[in-house]
């Protein structure tokens, strides 16, 4: 078994395609796609698209698909506002990008799609080891989730009883591969919207046989120029913002540092 891990798309199909054409070139035969999936990105319903046609996907959903479906916003929040006016012209971005996104989507008919969508998936590897997929940590699509840095006493408590050998998430940007108490905690980075020095996308193949089994991060490299001209052209109203994430200007991390994973390229 070859399984392609992936997250945190955030609507570019230009990394997505890249990640996915180095997957199927080392074999592997079906995806998990693991939330933020098509939010604060310009090309949500052809990400949805080039998703669903994948063998064998099974995805979960993140708190962007949260935001999208509901009427749930990250901070700011309008009484954040109303403390402190000078917040306002976050607020209205964050609004006016998650209100664009869910308009494609609901045009493009994948409202129902994603609403769909379990907060985690499971799978068993031919040699017994437990594999749970989730978004940021078991049960929540949000939060500190699984980082390089996050305490081992905060992370234990958050996989406690998960039933699992293997944790695989999202969420934060960051790869990791930890070992806390008897469980491995990984996660794979993202596709798009890098925070760390890397700007390649990420994510991991997991190989298994009866035999035993192994983790493989990779990373990615894609046409970020060829992505930055899909953003240009989208009408998103917040694409500066999504290109700072290409130009490395939404820097807060390494790549390289303890808990991170040794990448394979």
């Amino acid at each position: 078994m070859l399984l392609g891990v992936l997250s945190d798309i955030h609507g570019n199909r230009t990394a997505l395609e890249a990640v996915i054409a180095d997957g199927t070139d080392r074999g592997v035969e079906r995806w998990w796609a693991l939330g933020d999936l098509v939010a604060i990105g310009p090309d949500p319903v052809e990400t949805l698209e080039m998703l669903a046609n994948l063998p064998n996907l099974f995805a979960t959903a993140g708190n962007t698909e949260r935001y999208v479906l509901t009427g749930d916003r990250p901070a700011p929040h309008a009484d954040d506002v109303v403390a402190n006016p000078e917040l306002l012209g976050l607020f209205v971005a964050v609004e006016a990008s998650f209100s664009w996104t869910r308009g494609a989507l609901s045009t493009g008919g994948w409202l129902d799609w994603l609403t769909a969508l379990p907060l985690e998936v499971r799978i068993e590897v031919d040699d017994g080891t437990r594999l749970l997929g989730v978004h940021a940590s078991p049960g929540r699509d949000d939060g500190d989730g699984i980082t390089p840095h996050r305490p081992d006493d905060e992370l234990r408590a958050a996989l406690a009883g998960v039933g699992a050998d293997i944790v695989v998430a999202g969420h934060t940007h960051q790869p990791t591969d930890r070992i806390v108490g008897d469980i491995r905690a990984v996660n794979g980075g993202s596709v798009s919207n890098p925070i760390t020095d890397d700007l390649r996308a990420s994510y991991v193949i997991v190989h298994g046989d009866r035999r035993g089994h192994r983790l493989e991060h990779r990373r990615v490299t894609y046409d970020r120029d060829a992505f930055l001209r899909r953003l240009r052209f989208s009408g998103h109203p917040e694409r500066d913002y999504i290109s700072s994430f290409q130009r490395g200007e939404q820097y807060r991390y390494p790549a390289q540092r303890a808990g991170a994973p040794r990448i394979t390229d």
